[in-house]
């Protein structure tokens, strides 16, 4: 077979051996008909990695499809410098025969790599494809090999008693159709957040990361955020804080955050995962450098100084001001992160995961204290991963939830007992495992509970 032929047969097929041709040419048939029956163009199984990318659009697996895809690409990139590092190697008598040799291990170990790292993604992909046919797991057995991908491929293709339980862009239209319309009332004391969506770009596509996300939060409320991993929820609150804006109206006690970011900015605090502090400060000098960050620049330094100390009574940092901040113990060092934010005393206080690291006498200490700022009129937004142990100290819950096109979207907002209610589970933890897809350990109901409270918004 000639060389061009060889490198075009290893590129659509991923190799030039007769029978792997053959095999390849059932699969792509099969894959074929699969994309039809979901919906999608059936001749895009024709295009190396893009088939992949495709076929895990129909399993509802996107995010894996990705990797798939580009690493079935870089499989067969190696599979092409094997063989050219190859053929040389055969003809080559002197010494250099060595350094060659180091290259072809060095090949094959990142070949082998590379085709364990595939089989692995398309098992993902394909266990995805299993749950839409209605099929059983021994199926994957046959899914993952590349010498036995056609049989699936084919009898689910081409058989017409096998059908997928839901269309790719069936789903999202129905989806849409019951995106929440109009929005919510905007409140002039208080938080409103309507939100279209917020967008990226990823592979190459525009990515949908949020949609339809419609809420007033009033004043003296402190609110839990729900939802598992990917549903959007640090994306949300960097939306709401417009650190990332988003196709969104988000209105704080009757100023629009994003027109009028500069006049607001002191109105929002953020408190992230990550503790920014430099640990050969005091806490004071690290309060005071806050302040002048933080503060109107009008503000006067003796007015910086009696908010310091302000602060440091609320959090409980008067008996440790002159301590380094690497000396302090964790639950300290949370306060100090918090108090940082809380010196421009913002009228919407967001907090990620204020709790991480901390046992549970110490979280509870902490969660009560921001329940007193609640109190005093603020509003409260907190990302919590141990929400169980502190419920009772909030007044509402918001949940996000990744529906089939991996977009989050708004499960439910409202009162405690009212999510218990909707959800019919009595704990947060058992709520967010309601909405968790199934190979994430969860109930995989996020579109049954994304529809229902589209519909109760629709009346």
């Amino acid at each position: 077979m000639p060389e061009a032929l060889q490198i075009l047969c290893t590129v659509f097929f991923g190799s030039d051996e007769s029978y792997m041709i053959l095999f390849s040419a059932l699969y792509i048939a099969g894959v074929w008909r699969l994309l039809q029956k979901s919906g999608l163009r059936g001749w895009l199984a024709l295009i190396p990695c893009v088939r992949e990318y495709e076929l895990s659009r129909c399993a509802g697996r996107e995010p894996e499809g990705r990797v798939y895809s580009v690493l079935t690409g870089l499989d067969v990139i190696f599979t092409l410098l094997l063989r050219h590092t190859t053929a040389p190697l055969l003809d080559i008598e002197d010494g250099s025969v060595e350094t060659m040799a180091v290259r072809l291990i060095i090949l094959l170990l990142l070949s082998v790599s590379l085709e364990f790292a595939r089989c692995v993604y398309a098992y993902r992909v394909w266990s995805g494809m299993v749950d839409v046919y209605g099929r059983r797991k021994r199926w994957l057995w046959l899914c993952v090999l590349p010498f036995t991908q056609f049989i699936p491929a084919l009898v689910w293709g081409f058989n017409k008693s096998y059908q997928p339980a839901w269309k790719v862009e069936d789903l999202r239209a129905e989806m849409a159709r019951l995106a929440t319309s109009g929005s919510a009332a905007v409140m002039d004391e208080g938080l409103t957040v309507n939100l279209k969506e917020r967008t990226a770009t990823e592979f190459f596509q525009k990515k949908v990361l949020l949609r339809d996300i419609h809420m007033a939060i009033p004043q003296g409320h402190m609110v839990l955020l729900l939802g598992g991993s990917g549903a959007g929820k640090t994306t949300y609150l960097n939306a709401i804080n417009g650190y990332e804006k988003a196709d969104a109206e988000v209105m704080l006690n009757g100023s629009n955050l994003y027109t009028q970011y500069k006049k607001m900015q002191y109105e929002v605090g953020f408190v992230p995962q990550s503790e920014m502090m430099r640990g050969k400060d005091t806490v004071l000098n690290t309060l005071l450098d806050a302040a002048k960050l933080r503060l109107p620049k009008d503000v006067s330094a003796k007015q910086r100084r009696a908010r310091v100390d302000e602060v440091m009574d609320i959090f409980g940092l008067q008996p440790v001001r002159n301590n380094l901040v690497e000396k302090l113990s964790g639950g300290q060092k949370k306060r100090l992160s918090i108090s940082m934010e809380f010196i421009s005393n913002p009228s919407l206080f967001i907090l990620d995961e204020p709790d991480s690291g901390l046992d549970g006498v110490m979280a509870r200490e902490l969660f009560v204290q921001l329940r007193k700022i609640a109190d005093t009129g603020k509003i409260i937004i907190v990302i919590t991963h141990t929400p169980d142990r502190v419920i009772d100290l909030f007044d509402d819950v918001i949940v996000l939830a990744k529906d089939s096109a991996r977009t989050g979207r708004l499960a439910f907002y409202g009162s405690i007992e009212e999510a218990r209610a909707f959800f019919q589970r009595d704990t947060m933890e058992q709520i967010v495992k309601s909405v968790n897809r199934k190979e994430e350990g969860g109930d995989g109901l996020a579109d049954d509970f994304v529809m229902k409270y589209a519909e109760v918004q629709h009346g």
